[in-house]
């Protein structure tokens, strides 16, 4: 992600994290994932001669996930329901290791699976499809499956059964990216020149950004950037500021974090890759370049770097805490001023 001003470069994040948390999608006010729970299999031990077309198996358990869940079993004459878990909310997750082999049994099978899931009042049905299995995904299409997101290695698609708007989670919807604001004793601020930038930003001096990483911390992706283009070693201090744009790179909104950071080594080592050079240059001198000057954002943002060393602005510090919500360790960042003489000075 290409942020004009500074050079950003973001990241999408995953959406196999909107499948098992909550999530909210304005427009339909509710939106939830998913949690395993039971199964649908497409086999049975105890299989009985039976005359009725609908012959179901609900008399056996087995463990999912640490918990025991009911499985239950529909043969058809012909086809198979696909081994499918249930979700949290009334859907089926289909299980995309056993996937028929042969795409004409599995187009029977999702065809009977629809039926059979509508018949058992589902929602939701959650299509994983593995790129080796790339051969269903038009089988899937033509039964009114959707794509939802993908990823290198498989397509998710879903299929809404119910009258009315559809309440799955939407893909995800933001990139993420970090700015590195470095500044040493002696008021120099580490900045660089991409190799690859348009003629505007040939010859500017810009601050380190890049991508955050699928599972990587703010903090840690901005020391990892810094480190990766110009090799010096940080410490993450605050985020200063942040920019939120929208329908920037694929139609995707945009997040840009703008941290500050203090430096622990001296000596440059220029990523060849992405990086054209880098250097400490004075901040003075960093701050009255025409494009920074001309561009109020940049502008704004630098303003308020330098309002932070004067101590005349408070950023927000990262800090780890565990929610009994998920149990999950999560970062929380926010400033509290304990007294009035708190001055937000940089350890």
């Amino acid at each position: 992600m290409e942020l004009a001003m500074l050079g950003s470069k973001s990241f999408s994040s995953t959406s196999e994290m909107m499948l098992s948390r909550p999530c909210f999608v304005p427009q339909l006010s509710s939106c939830r994932g998913f949690s395993l729970r039971g199964s649908y299999s497409s086999t049975s031990p105890n299989e009985t001669t039976s005359a009725s077309p609908h012959r179901v198996l609900d008399s056996y358990s087995r463990r999912i996930n640490g918990t025991s869940a009911p499985i239950s079993s529909l043969f058809l004459k012909k086809d198979r329901v696909l081994d499918a878990f249930d979700d949290e909310y009334e859907g089926v997750v289909v299980n995309p290791g056993l996937l028929p082999s042969n795409p004409h049994v599995f187009a029977s099978a999702l065809r009977s699976s629809l039926h059979h899931w509508k018949l058992k009042g589902k929602k939701g049905v959650w299509l994983k499809l593995p790129v080796e299995r790339s051969e269903l995904v038009h089988l899937a299409v033509q039964e009114g499956f959707e794509y939802h997101h993908a990823e290198k290695g498989y397509l998710m698609m879903t299929y809404w059964i119910p009258e009315g708007p559809c309440l799955l989670p939407s893909n995800a919807t933001h990139h993420v990216g970090v700015g590195s604001f470095v500044i040493n004793d002696k008021d120099e601020v580490l900045v660089v020149q991409e190799k690859h930038s348009t003629l505007d930003l040939l010859n500017l001096w810009k601050i380190p950004t890049g991508f955050i990483l699928e599972s990587e911390e703010i903090y840690t992706g901005a020391v990892r950037e810094v480190k990766e283009e110009t090799g010096i070693d940080t410490e993450f201090v605050e985020v200063v500021a942040f920019r939120h744009a929208q329908k920037v790179s694929f139609e995707k909104s945009d997040l840009f974090f703008v941290c500050m950071l203090k430096p622990t080594s001296t000596e440059i080592v220029v990523d060849d890759l992405e990086i054209q050079a880098a250097k400490w240059m004075p901040l003075e001198e960093f701050v009255t370049q025409p494009f920074i000057q001309s561009d109020s954002m940049f502008k704004k943002i630098i303003y308020i770097c330098i309002a932070r060393l004067g101590m005349r602005y408070c950023g927000l510090s990262v800090h780890q805490l565990v929610s009994k919500f998920d149990g999950r360790l999560s970062s929380l960042y926010f400033n509290m001023v304990e007294d009035d003489d708190s001055d937000c000075r940089v350890e």
